[in-house]
């Protein structure tokens, strides 16, 4: 199973790689969003975990690229993101999102779950 994480938080990005791989997960990145669809269509991850604000081209026209191809529209892409308006929220679902998270509101351990969740179906105990 690969997941690739579309952010441009290096930190971030180091902890998640490190965590997903224990869960047995390998996780691929892309920090800007003007090359994100091209590595998308290239790797073709079982989750895309997007950010919504990216260099040189934001998270909402990325997940509407992913969606429009045939290759890519089923590939399931969650949101991860600071934004939290409720149009915000609306309009990623409305373009295909299958869930959103907001970062400062959801634990660590929390993320990494709905990820494992959206990858391998539900996780038992949860």
């Amino acid at each position: 199973m690969k997941i690739l994480i579309i952010d441009d938080e290096q930190p971030l990005l180091k902890l998640y790689s490190v965590l997903l791989a224990k869960e047995g997960i390998e996780v691929a990145f892309n920090t800007e969003g003007n090359l994100a669809f091209q590595r998308v269509k290239e790797m073709k991850p079982n989750l895309v975990l997007l950010n919504l604000m990216l260099p040189k081209k934001n998270g909402f026209d990325v997940l509407v690229e992913i969606k429009k191809d045939p290759e890519t529209k089923n590939i399931p892409v969650i949101i991860f993101s600071n934004l939290s308006q409720a149009t915000d929220i609306a309009k990623a679902k409305d373009l295909g999102a299958v869930d959103y998270i907001v970062k400062p509101n959801v634990p660590l351990a929390e993320v990494i779950t709905i990820i494992k969740n959206n990858v391998f179906g539900k996780v038992e105990g949860n």
